[in-house]
Order: C-alpha cells, then sequence, then structure tokens
C-alpha cells in the first residue's frame, strides 16, 4: 500500500512540475497547486487521515489558492520572460523531482501502513489507546493526544499561527489605504464580482452551510475528526467566500478589524490563560483535571475552551491574511 501512494504521489509531482515548468501562466500554476492539494486530502481521508484531510481541503486547496490569487493580483498573470529562463525552469524541476525521489526512497524503507509491528505500535500507540478513556473519558484518541498529553506542542503550534500572521499584517499593512477615486469607479470595483448571478446564488447558499459544518467540527471534536484547527479553517473559507461574492468591504462590515485583531490574540489568550487557571487551581500547567469535581469532566471542559482558543486564532488570522492581500490588491 505504501509503495502504491508513493508511486501515485511520485507521478503526480511530476505531472504537476511538467505542467508548470512548461507554462508562463501564473494563474495555471496557482490553479495546479490548488488541484493537488485537493488530491492530497483525498489521499488523507484514503488513509484514514479525516483530521489532516480536513484541513489540507480548507487550507490548502481553499484559503491558500485564494491567498495565491490575491498575490497574483498585485503581479501578473504571465511570468516575466527575464526574471527565470528556460534553463532555471528545467533546474527548478530537476530539483523537485530529485526531492520527489528522495523523499520516496526514504518512505519504502518505512514499515506498512497498519502494521502492527512497526515502532510506534509497540509502545507509543497502544498507551495512548489505552489511558484516553480512563483518563480523558472521550473516544477521540487523536483529539486527547493533541489537546491534552501533547497540550504543550498545541500551544506552540498556535503561537507559530499566532506569530506568521503578525508577520504577513506586517508586510502588507494593517490599515486600508485605497487610492482616491471617483464615486462611480469605487462602486463598480466593490460590486466586481456581485453581477455573476448563478456563482453568487449558489455560494450565498453554500456559505451558512459552511459555517454551520465549522462549528459541528469545532464543537464535536471530542468524538468524531475534527477540533480547532480544521475549524477555524472551515470557519475562515466561509467568511473568505463571503467576502469574494459579496465584495471584500462587505467582508470587513461583517468582520471589522478590531475584531479580526481580538480574535487573533484572545484565541492564543484563551488557550495559555486555561493553562495558567490549572496552575493556580494547584495542578500543572494545562493539567485541565483541576478544572472540574472529576477528573474526566476537567479535561471534558480544558479540550472544549482550549480548542476554541485554536478555532478562533486560526479563523482570525486566516481571514486578517485574506483582507491584507485584498486590500493591498484593491489599491
Amino acid at each position: 500500500m505504501t509503495l502504491v501512494f508513493g508511486v501515485f504521489l511520485l507521478i503526480l509531482l511530476v505531472i504537476v512540475a511538467l505542467a508548470i515548468v512548461r507554462s508562463e501562466d501564473l494563474f495555471a500554476a496557482v490553479m495546479l497547486s490548488g488541484i493537488f492539494s485537493l488530491l492530497m486530502a483525498v489521499n488523507f481521508f484514503l488513509l484514514d487521515a479525516a483530521d489532516v484531510a480536513l484541513t489540507e481541503a480548507a487550507v490548502g486547496a481553499g484559503v491558500a489558492t485564494v491567498l495565491f490569487l490575491g498575490a497574483l493580483a498585485l503581479t501578473g498573470q504571465k511570468e516575466a520572460p527575464h526574471m527565470v529562463g528556460r534553463r532555471g525552469r528545467w533546474l527548478a524541476l530537476a530539483v523537485a523531482v530529485a526531492t520527489a525521489g528522495l523523499l520516496f526512497y526514504a518512505s519504502v524503507q518505512n514499515p506498512h501502513i497498519g502494521d502492527g509491528g512497526a515502532p510506534v505500535h509497540q509502545h507509543v500507540a497502544p498507551w495512548y489507546l489505552a489511558n484516553t478513556l480512563p483518563l480523558i473519558d472521550i473516544p477521540n484518541v487523536v483529539t486527547a493526544v493533541l489537546g491534552s498529553f501533547r497540550g504543550f506542542d498545541t500551544l506552540g503550534e498556535v503561537f507559530v499561527v499566532f506569530t506568521a500572521g503578525i508577520g504577513v499584517m506586517s508586510i502588507l499593512g494593517v490599515r486600508h489605504t485605497l487610492v482616491e477615486l471617483s464615486g462611480s469607479e469605487l462602486d463598480a470595483r466593490q460590486r466586481s464580482l456581485r453581477h455573476h448571478v448563478i456563482p453568487r446564488t449558489v455560494g450565498r447558499g453554500m456559505v451558512p452551510l459552511i459555517m454551520l459544518f465549522a462549528f459541528y467540527v469545532q464543537f464535536h471534536g471530542e468524538y468524531s475528526p475534527g477540533g480547532g484547527f480544521q475549524a477555524g479553517a472551515i470557519a475562515a473559507a466561509a467568511i473568505i467566500l463571503y467576502s469574494i461574492l459579496e465584495g471584500d468591504d462587505r467582508g470587513r462590515e461583517l468582520l471589522p478589524e478590531w475584531v479580526l485583531r481580538l480574535m487573533v490574540a484572545g484565541g492564543a489568550l484563551l488557550y495559555g490563560g486555561v493553562g495558567l487557571v490549572c496552575v493556580l487551581l494547584g495542578g500543572n500547567f494545562l493539567d485541565y483535571s483541576v478544572l472540574g469535581e472529576v477528573p474526566s469532566s476537567g479535561q471534558h471542559l480544558g479540550l472544549l475552551l482550549i480548542e476554541l482558543g485554536v478555532g478562533i486564532t486560526v479563523t482570525g488570522v486566516l481571514i486578517s491574511v485574506f483582507h491584507a492581500f485584498a486590500r493591498r490588491a484593491s489599491r
């Protein structure tokens, strides 16, 4: 099984790389990248990694593609001939193929999927499977591992997202500074996508469904695949879709900048604050057992709060980055 997936991904990567190398159309390169992310999401689902698949579909195929398109609006659709010559593109292809081949060779040495004799199944995985229900009392072992057993790692990942958002907004700017336009020009620009009846009608019907699914993923992550990262990415995708359909001005009215800034910082502070409350109640940092009369109920409350913090920060960062690109593109 590992060999089959490795060959499939290698062939797919070569096809995408060849298509990008032979084309000077940057829009086509962005679309191919989004298609590759979508296929990777399908691959993760086939490998029973539904949590990763949800994130890849929302971020890789959805939000990242929109951000690439926003960056493309700041440059141009065609690659400048003097920037990268034909030799440079073939060199990039050779590096990509060599890297893919090295990764494929390394994957052949790994145990087969589901192999009971793999090192991970000798100690770590059995311990998690045996202790998740007695200690935390939830069926989703992945959520228990990420939110409780490895809570420090997840806290670090939240602050990585927080820092990345600060970096992007520092480079692209936070304030909205449009050039002076006449009323008719500005109105035409703001409703540039609003006259497309079919995409707008279908998209407006999808936005509430996407948001409902995001809430389900957020608050049902203890019992099924999901959690704060996945829910935050899905919710951000819904708001970004609304902004694309109705205009960036409407998107900023829905979630103003000051709300987004509170979300970016507040989610990370909520996560860290839960850990501090645990210390004040006599427990260890991020040891949620002290939050309830019964340790398992305290674990449930702690996981709910920290996952909410993760979802808030991820949503705020992704939407803020989108608006930053949209503002620069509209100058």
